[in-house]
């Protein structure tokens, strides 16, 4: 297994090396949530299919530069989202009450503008550059957020999915990389598991999808 100052490295890397691709993960990003602020409701099912795109990306860079562990991982979570989003149906998604909003906003924000890995001291560049839809954990911020937003799409499988990706890299980049900002990530994740086992509230929000 690489060592921790390797991956590091490797995120680094990919952060300085693709930041073209970044600054389209943001447009892409800001066209949803502009969409969304206009009171556009997508169908769940292709809200569903727009938190995958980003999740392939991850996982072709992982392969691009020889990271098979997180290349596997999310090439699995986006195919595992694809068809769980193909069930979701057509009704229009909902935004969540304001318990999971909120959360879902501060991750969204978090991942937009994920405060790592560029190495820019001047804060302006992170608002557009922020490896977003590169690798691993501002990725899964921002579409945890997303999903938060959208009330988990009404799928507790969905959330588990998320919820489970998002903790188990939340934890390894704060007690093996030592990137301390990804508590933000471990937090977000806790909160979506918590959507995923409160079913009762997941019901009279969404009504059942499953």
């Amino acid at each position: 297994m690489p060592s921790a100052e390797q991956i590091l490295t490797g995120l680094k890397n990919i952060s300085d090396s693709w930041g073209m691709l970044a600054i389209l993960w943001h447009a892409y990003f800001a066209a949803i949530a502009l969409a969304l602020i206009f009171g556009v409701r997508p169908p769940k099912r292709l809200a569903g299919f727009l938190l995958v795109p980003p999740l392939v990306s991850v996982s072709v860079l992982a392969w691009i530069t020889g990271n098979p562990f997180n290349g596997v991982v999310f090439a699995v979570l986006a195919v595992l989202l694809l068809l769980l989003a193909y069930g979701l149906g057509c009704e229009p998604a909902r935004i969540a009450p304001a318990g999971f909003f909120f959360p879902g906003l501060a991750l969204f924000v978090f991942g937009w503008a994920y405060p790592h890995f560029l190495g820019s001291a001047a804060l302006l560049p992170y608002l557009y550059k922020a490896p977003t839809g590169l690798i691993p954990c501002p990725t899964l911020a921002i579409v945890i957020g997303l999903a938060l937003i959208l009330d988990g799409l009404g799928s507790r499988r969905l959330c588990l999915a998320l919820g489970s990706v998002g903790l188990f890299f939340g934890v390894f980049g704060v007690a093996r990389l030592g990137v301390a900002v990804d508590w933000t990530l471990l937090l977000g994740a806790a909160v979506i598991l918590a959507r995923a086992f409160l079913p009762a509230i997941m019901d009279q929000t969404s009504g059942r999808s499953e």
